[in-house]
């Protein structure tokens, strides 16, 4: 793998069912419009007949005349009702649907249903949540490949400026020690332990920003180290990478690793597990990453930063990811890659 990984976007066609749908029910629908119209033009065409007959209302108004014309007010003004109600519930769906509408959750869509006008504006609102998760999907394409590479760019200078800096200054340090009187020993020893805890908390964290080991050694070893990275005194992170992997492509390679990342990230900050997991394994029709925790699980929490870019990310080789309550207590991070979109 190169230095720079440049991840594109992965979409389909535009989708055209709403649309093929509103083609198809137009022919059979009758407008809002004409729904109402007609049946107003109904009732005033049966109240002319009835006032040009021999139907006549009595001064004062008698009572079988008066229940004559509510009912017929009555019948006409629950026609109305029905018509209208009928009409506007495909809206309702719509205002439902809009509520409820995430373009880091793709895929769902108001159904395209109702008379022409609001089959008309339904499938205007499918089309333009396409247009929207196209333009997202590009744009964070764009972003994630830019942060890609000024995390390499930064982690290359903290290695080769940083960390040779620090590393000039242990090597003085050590040559002070051998000079310097016996009363100062103790304390230049201090300033080399803590310049080496410097610079080793340099080289993990350029380990972090730029997954050499990914490049270099592959998906499995990349995991391995991840999780020998995170095992502290207080969490214990065992992996688990299955055999016959399909082979994948380096967007996906990298989305799978940086949700592992992120993962045990929020798992050693957030959750305060003891055991964590990272499970790599072929499933049907691809490939699932599984980072599982015994922690104190989601609690109902409103999803952050992370685990919307993880979301992203997924997004970006069309994999479906979700954060779930683990079995008893704890959190499932999954992550599961279409073979189509992610074998080369």
């Amino acid at each position: 793998m190169g230095d720079v990984t440049d991840i594109r976007e992965r979409r389909g066609p535009a989708r055209l069912a709403p649309r093929a749908s509103y083609e198809r029910s137009e022919g059979r629908t009758v407008s809002l419009f004409w729904r109402i119209f007609s049946l107003n033009a109904a009732g005033l065409v049966v109240a002319a007949a009835l006032l040009l007959g021999p139907v006549t209302v009595s001064t004062p108004v008698r009572q079988g005349e008066a229940v004559v014309v509510l009912g017929g007010l009555a019948l006409l003004l629950a026609a109305n009702a029905v018509v209208l109600r009928v009409g506007l519930i495909p809206l309702q769906r719509l205002g439902r649907a809009m509520a409820a509408a995430d373009l880091l959750r793709p895929g769902v869509r108001a159904p395209v249903s109702g008379p022409s006008e609001t089959a008309a504006l339904i499938t205007t609102y499918n089309t333009m949540l396409d247009r929207l998760e196209a333009e997202r999907a590009t744009g964070a394409a764009h972003a994630l490949s830019a942060q890609e590479r000024e995390r390499h760019r930064i982690a290359r200078e903290l290695h080769d400026e940083v960390g040779q800096t620090l590393t000039a200054v242990l090597l003085q340090l050590k040559r002070v020690a051998d000079r310097a009187p016996e009363e100062l020993r103790e304390e230049v020893g201090q300033a080399q332990e803590a310049t080496r805890a410097g610079l080793d908390e340099i080289r993990r964290i350029a380990r972090r920003l730029r997954p050499g080991v990914l490049e270099e050694l592959g998906l499995p070893s990349a995991l391995r180290s991840l999780a020998a990275e995170f095992t502290t005194h207080g969490l214990t992170v065992r992996h688990h990478v299955g055999g016959d992997l399909p082979r994948l492509t380096e967007e996906s390679e990298l989305v799978v690793y940086r949700v592992a990342q992120e993962g045990l990230t929020n798992t050693a900050r957030h959750s305060a597990a003891d055991r964590a997991e990272v499970r790599l394994q072929p499933v049907a029709g691809g490939v699932e990453l599984l980072v599982r925790d015994n922690g104190s699980g989601l609690g109902g929490a409103v999803e952050g930063a992370g685990i919307q870019g993880m979301r992203e990310r997924a997004l970006l080789v069309g994999a479906v990811f979700s954060v779930t309550a683990g079995p008893g207590r704890g959190t499932d991070v999954r992550l599961r890659i279409p073979v189509a979109a992610g074998v080369r």
